[in-house]
């Protein structure tokens, strides 16, 4: 099935750190990837902005071999991309002096959409929103994209938020993450308010648990210097998880309107309930044979930096009273797979006996791989010898429901991005809701470093520590299975 493709008017998009990994493995290839879909006409630019002195043609060269290594679309590629290189340029540029700037602006056409997406680190949002500004490139129609990390507690994020509102509009800052721009994620809303089969469920009368887990395979590689100084917590858990979290949780907008669902969103991250040294783990992955541990990846011996935290969460409001959150995140953990499982109640009463078991539907929301839903139901063995259950899937995954050719359909960034262009801050998070998960967070991590709390080491390949089956199974649950 065919994406349905909206083109949009010519625009500029900007990206300052143009010759970064970021850069090179996503946004570039997330836009040749819309001109070849018809999205990106002839009059859009690409102007990549960055330290390193290179000329329009080395840059293009640079943005042709990100192209080929991240897209695998090779016909697309032969028709399409030196057309794409046209709409190509560069400029070197100091971002904390005034090299380049002036050149910059020389660039910037009056009357269109400017994006200026701010691919560097947060150190350097300031100096560029203030330049932007000193040379007459920001207007009502400009933009600026802003990766995470958006600080690295309250008080930093609140320090950004600053810098940036004395520049731009909370309406002209798009703070992205891109797990909501993937499409099961945004599927979440679809299956909460399109379906009236779900709504009325969605509450602590029939909800037991809600399970949320993202599990990588990989330890953490080349980024081993940022993450040692993040950690789970502050890398996944206080965002991506958050934002899961929220988009399960959160009531209904009055519509679908960017601050409608965001305010929602925020309701939710406010109503959480401090969490209990308890009801939190976290973990350190160890090494192998043939794999480095933790420590040996991020070349520190003492390091207490969490590669795995596992919280069990409260939400304080009419809804969700007593229906407990279990979230995991982790790295080096059994397999790659990241979920949302919805657990529902059993039934109040069983007409079959002990012998038919007992048995439960089961929501399932897969993020990836081999993104779909699975609604487990209930129902009796084939067979004859009496009445035995079994519990089974009705399995929607995606790619076999709506079609084997996927090529058209947008990844995260590809659609984030285009969000941008189009004005529609629906799937970017607000100023307010960014400080608010600080809030919640902050305290979890004081805690650990006022009482100098070693994460706990767990095997490679494992579920993670033991103390995480343990948050659950206190309770009488169990963690579902890691698998893809």
């Amino acid at each position: 099935m065919v994406s349905r493709v909206i083109p949009v008017d010519p625009f500029d998009l900007i990206i300052f750190g143009g010759t970064g990994d970021l850069a090179r493995r996503k946004i570039l290839p997330a836009l040749f990837r819309r001109f070849c879909a018809g999205q990106m006409g002839n009059g859009a630019r690409v102007i990549g902005a960055a330290r390193g002195e290179m000329d329009t043609e080395a840059y293009r060269d640079f943005v042709r071999d990100s192209v080929l290594e991240f897209d695998d679309n090779a016909e697309c590629a032969a028709k399409n991309l030196d057309s794409f290189l046209n709409q190509i340029s560069y400029v070197t540029l100091d971002a904390r002096g005034d090299a380049g700037w002036s050149e910059l602006a020389g660039l910037m056409m009056p009357g269109r959409v400017r994006a200026f997406y701010f691919s560097v680190g947060p150190g350097l949002f300031g100096d560029l929103a203030t330049r932007l500004h000193e040379y007459d490139m920001a207007d009502a129609d400009t933009r600026i994209v802003v990766e995470k990390p958006f600080g690295r507690d309250l008080e930093t994020a609140k320090a950004l938020n600053a810098i940036l509102a004395r520049h731009f509009d909370e309406g002209q800052i798009y703070r992205i993450d891109h797990y909501l721009g993937k499409e099961t994620v945004q599927n979440l809303m679809a299956i909460r308010f399109g379906n009236m089969l779900f709504e009325p469920l969605w509450n602590s009368q029939y909800i037991d648990h809600i399970q949320i887990t993202v599990a990588e395979s990989g330890g953490v590689g080349k980024r081993g210097g940022y993450y040692d100084k993040a950690g789970a917590m502050r890398d996944m858990m206080q965002n991506h998880m958050m934002q899961l979290l929220c988009l399960i949780a959160m009531e209904p907008p009055a519509k679908f309107d960017p601050d409608a669902v965001r305010d929602e969103k925020l309701k939710v991250i406010r109503a959480l309930d401090p969490v209990p040294s308890g009801d939190v783990v976290r973990g350190q992955y160890e090494g192998t044979a043939q794999l480095q541990g933790y420590r040996n990846e991020v070349e520190s011996r003492d390091t207490q930096t969490e590669s795995f935290v596992a919280i069990k969460a409260q939400i304080g409001n009419w809804r969700w009273a007593g229906t407990p959150f279990y979230m995991r995140t982790g790295k080096r953990l059994r397999d790659r797979a990241s979920e949302i499982a919805v657990v529902f109640k059993h039934a109040p009463h069983s007409i079959f006996g002990m012998e038919a078991g007992s048995h439960r539907n089961i929501l399932t929301i897969r993020l990836q791989p081999n993104e779909g839903i699975e609604l487990g139901v209930t129902i009796k063995e084939p067979g004859p010898g009496g009445m035995r259950l079994v519990d089974v899937p009705l399995d929607m995954t995606f790619a076999e429901a709506l079609g084997d050719d996927q090529t058209d359909s947008p990844d995260a960034y590809e659609r984030l991005i285009m969000d941008v262009v189009r004005g529609d801050q629906t799937l970017f998070m607000r100023g307010d809701e960014v400080e608010a998960a600080w809030r919640w967070t902050d305290p979890i991590i004081k805690s650990w470093e006022d009482k100098n709390i070693a994460p706990i080491l767990y095997a490679t390949g494992s579920s993670g520590p033991d103390d995480a089956l343990m948050l659950m199974h206190r309770d009488g649950r169990r963690w579902r299975e890691i698998k893809p």
